[in-house]
Order: structure tokens, then sequence, then C-alpha cells
């Protein structure tokens, strides 16, 4: 099958993905309709779960390997939805649908692109391709809790939309629960050690903290008060005030030493949720990177997660679609930004594999 009729089949999978229903954690029936895509094409795969994947043809265990990844999980629709989210349909060049642009149109492009190397003989690196279940939530039967029973990988293309430029770092999080306490007491009553007005002079110490070092990609750690929670009846002073903190860390520093730092130096009590969601990176120089360049892409540092944040290589964020459009309402992907996806990656990785 040529460059053009993968193409076209793509399309016709992403229709096909955008009329199911595949929330984050129910994508069975996606699953089901990748596998039909690999028996089509004749490419022996492995399902996990409701993630499927599948190596090149000439597999070399002593060469290292590039993971193509992208995920075929959806959020759920908005309430400002005007179209129906599942009927996929063409207007002025716009392919509509939940999913088409985040992250369908990366996932079909990248299916087309491993299966027009599929059979390739000579390649400098194995190929991996990794169509994954629960990435828009994080699950444990995500791209992470499938690399176990993957070969090791040694660079990767994460498939999200980027317009087919080069995301060269991706920020992290972490996400923090603070308290600040105070004397509770009734509201009539005298009392210097009110934790609401004990919360001003810790608000002002969030909005004001600045990180050291940044990043020539993704420029400063980005920290945000992003809730606040305290009381119950108007004359009661509460005992504390429940923060949330949302630090979007730069790939200077790892999410331990975010924590490390904030839990030192915060006049409040910090806990994390949860530290795996680091930061991503690939030197510039790396080749993967300098194929792109050598086609005109641009390089820029991404302030969005991906499944990314799982992998431990170097890896890339490139993909057809605008970052900007995931998770609107009325979701769409231009039909020529696949068809242009498709000829990107191809070319890109004609430069790097040979």
């Amino acid at each position: 099958m040529n460059q053009k009729q993968l193409t076209e089949k793509a399309i016709d999978l992403l229709k096909q993905l955008i009329s199911i229903q595949s929330f984050s954690t129910e994508e069975d029936k996606t699953a089901n309709a990748i596998q039909d895509w690999f028996h089509f094409l004749e490419i022996p795969f492995t399902r996990d779960n409701n993630n499927v994947y599948a190596k090149n043809k000439h597999w070399d265990d002593t060469k290292p390997t590039l993971l193509l990844n992208s995920h075929h999980d959806t959020v759920k629709p908005n309430q400002a939805y005007t179209k129906d989210p599942f009927l996929p349909h063409i207007e002025d060049g716009k392919l509509y649908g939940l999913g088409s642009n985040d992250a369908g149109g990366c996932l079909v492009s990248l299916l087309a692109t491993f299966s027009h190397f599929y059979a390739s003989e000579n390649l400098n690196h194995n190929i991996l391709m990794v169509a994954s279940a629960e990435e828009e939530n994080a699950g444990v039967n995500s791209l992470r809790g499938l690399l176990p029973s993957l070969p090791h990988i040694d660079v990767a293309i994460v498939g999200e939309p980027t317009l087919m430029n080069l995301a060269v770092a991706e920020k992290g999080l972490v996400v923090f629960d603070a308290v600040v306490k105070g004397t509770p007491s009734h509201a009539a009553h005298p009392n210097n050690d009110n934790a609401i007005y004990n919360t001003i002079e810790v608000l002002e110490w969030f909005k004001n903290y600045s990180f050291e070092k940044t990043s020539e990609a993704l420029g400063e750690v980005k920290m945000t008060v992003t809730q606040i929670k305290a009381g119950s009846q108007h004359n009661v002073v509460p005992s504390q005030v429940d923060l949330v903190i949302d630090v979007r860390v730069n790939d200077c520093y790892t999410n331990l030493e975010i924590a490390t730092m904030l839990k030192t130096e915060a006049p409040c009590m910090l806990q994390e949720r949860g530290l795996k969601l680091n930061s991503s990176k690939i030197n510039k120089d790396h080749a993967l990177v300098q194929s792109g360049i050598a086609l005109g892409r641009e390089t820029y540092g991404s302030p969005t997660l991906s499944d990314q944040a799982a992998l431990t290589c170097q890896s890339l964020k490139l993909g057809p679609g605008d970052s900007t459009r995931s998770h609107s309402a009325d979701e769409f992907i231009f039909v020529n930004e696949i068809e242009e996806g498709v000829d990107l990656y191809i070319k890109i990785l004609e430069g790097f594999l040979h």
C-alpha cells in the first residue's frame, strides 16, 4: 500500500474512532478498531488491556528502539458542543468529532507512518508502535502501566497536536495540598490567630516566590494557587485553610527537587500528591530533531502534559493538529493536516532511520 493509500485509510480509521465512545478506561471498542488496522495490513500485534502495539518486521535486538506512541482515549464532551461529538463529518476541510484533534489525528498518522516503514530493511533503529489507552486520566492501564512489558526504548515520538512543529521539551507537574493553621473560635470573640487572615501572608509568599533556574525551551517554573477552602458557618472561625498549588516544572528541575525545596521553604504545611509527572526533553542536536529542523520545522517547549511524562528516555512531542483545539467544543482537525502529518512523519523518519 503506497503513502497516499495509507493516508486515505488513516482518515477512514479516524472517522471510525470518532464514532466510537472511548472515554478513558472505556476504550475497548477503539482498541478493536486499531486491531482491525493491523489485521488488514497483516501486521502482527499484541493487545494489553486496551493498549495495542506492534514491532517492525525486521526487529533486531541489537539495535536501539524508536517508540511511536499516541493515545485513543478521549475526555468527555463539554456542554458547549453544538455538533454531535460522535458524528464524524467534514465541513470546509475540517473533520469534526470528539478526539479528532486530541489525539486521533496524531494516532492515525503514526499508524500510517509505522505501516509505511513496517517491512523496511536495514533501518538503524527498531520501530515500536503503541496505541495507548488512559492517557487523559493517567490511568493504571496507560502507557506507564504498559512500559514494563515493552522492550527497552531509546528514543520516542509522542503524537500530540503540535502543528507538526518540534516540541523538544514538555513541562512536568506537581500538585500540592497546603494547610494554613489557626485557632478556631466564635466569630464574636477576639482572635489573633485567625487561619483565614494567616493565609494572606502565605498567599503573598506563593505569589512572589520565584525559582532560580530558567529553561531555554520551557522558561520559568510556574507556580499557581488554584483552590482555596475554609469555613462552614458564618459565626465560626475555622481551624485551618486548605489550598491547592499547581506547579508546572521546567526541565531544569526534577519534581523531587521542587517538592523538597517548597516543603522546606513554604510558610505552611505542604504535601505533594505525586511526583511521577516529570518534565521531558530531547537534545536539540539529536538526529531526530535535526531531521525535523532540516525540513523547516520549528522547535519549542510545550506547557501541556502528555504520555512523555511516563518515559525516561529522550522524547519528542510531534503531531498534526493544534493543541488549542484540544478539549474544546466542536473539536476538529483539518484533513490536510493529517495528510501533511503523514508526509512529514515519513520524511523525518527517512532522515533519521537511514
